[in-house]
């Protein structure tokens, strides 16, 4: 008995989590799945018919706002990852005993609603706001200049509202390095630079590849920033999908715009995990 239940002991662990991931993620998705393959309307109602049209309708129509959505994606992600990188690597090395107060102070923002810290971008970025204003009125910057409405704020928007994600495992990452590594390269002659791309750098991979994963895919499918930040020329595939799904009711062409987002990143993402070596990336990490 006693042996039948340790057997059954780790199935058991697994399925609240399996029993969430099937009712939140597999059945919505293969609902969305079948959607995207119906034709019909609200009024007289879908029905399954193969219908591969909606792929190819959603594409033809819509790919200016899916490349839009990639590229600020991919932007955004590099932005993280300049900006993140130095301070994940300042907190972990040189943070010492207020490493939880700096890590609690970087998660702060996040007490407050996404919604609500977009919006607060959305006044300071404002023609006449707390950034423009004084400029203006400094003659800094002429007086039709804005940032609302532009590439550049829903790519800062998206950076800003995303960058813990991206500091978090690269500080995880960068925290596990043995200081004792690093003085064996200072005892080999190498210098600051050697050590931080030969050693520093390496090491760190784990949590830059996890990173990019945790920002990029919701950075290209997010519609609040675009919403919020941008303009008509900034709609990115997220507003289209939003749109298509509570307001025009065309439930085919929103599921099958999400399946091409979906398949576009998992392309992605694979593509950077082959580019990067993730064989590499997974063993740095079990050391």
């Amino acid at each position: 008995m006693s042996r039948l239940r340790a057997s059954l002991t780790p199935y058991a662990l697994l399925f609240p989590g399996t029993l969430w991931l099937a009712i939140f993620f597999v059945i919505p998705t293969v609902v969305m799945l079948s959607l995207s393959l119906q034709s019909g309307d609200v009024v007289n109602g879908y029905a399954f018919t193969f219908n591969w049209h909606s792929y190819v309708d959603g594409i033809s129509t819509y790919h200016d706002q899916i490349i839009r959505s990639l590229v600020y994606g991919l932007a955004s992600t590099l932005i993280q990852i300049v900006i993140g990188f130095p301070v994940a690597y300042w907190i972990a090395f040189k943070g010492g005993s207020r490493k939880s107060v700096y890590l609690f102070m970087l998660l702060l923002p996040f007490l407050v609603s996404f919604v609500l810290r977009t919006i607060s971008w959305q006044f300071f970025l404002s023609d006449n706001g707390l950034l423009l204003g004084p400029l203006k009125s400094a003659g800094l910057v002429p007086q039709d200049f804005h940032i609302l409405a532009t590439s550049a704020a829903v790519i800062g928007g998206l950076a800003y509202n995303f960058l813990p994600f991206m500091i978090l495992p690269m500080y995880v990452a960068l925290e596990r390095i043995d200081p004792r590594v690093l003085e064996a390269a200072q005892d080999l002659y190498a210098s600051k630079a050697q050590t931080f791309l030969r050693v520093v750098l390496p090491l760190s991979l784990p949590g830059v590849f996890a990173g990019v994963l945790m920002t990029f895919v919701p950075a290209t499918s997010d519609y609040v920033n675009a919403s919020v930040l941008g303009g008509t020329s900034n709609t990115m595939v997220g507003n289209v999908i939003q749109n298509q799904f509570l307001i025009n009711q065309d439930y085919p062409t929103a599921s099958a715009l999400s399946f091409t987002l979906m398949a576009l990143l998992l392309v992605g993402i694979f593509a950077y995990a082959r580019a990067l070596g993730t064989e590499d990336v997974l063993e740095v990490a079990a050391r």
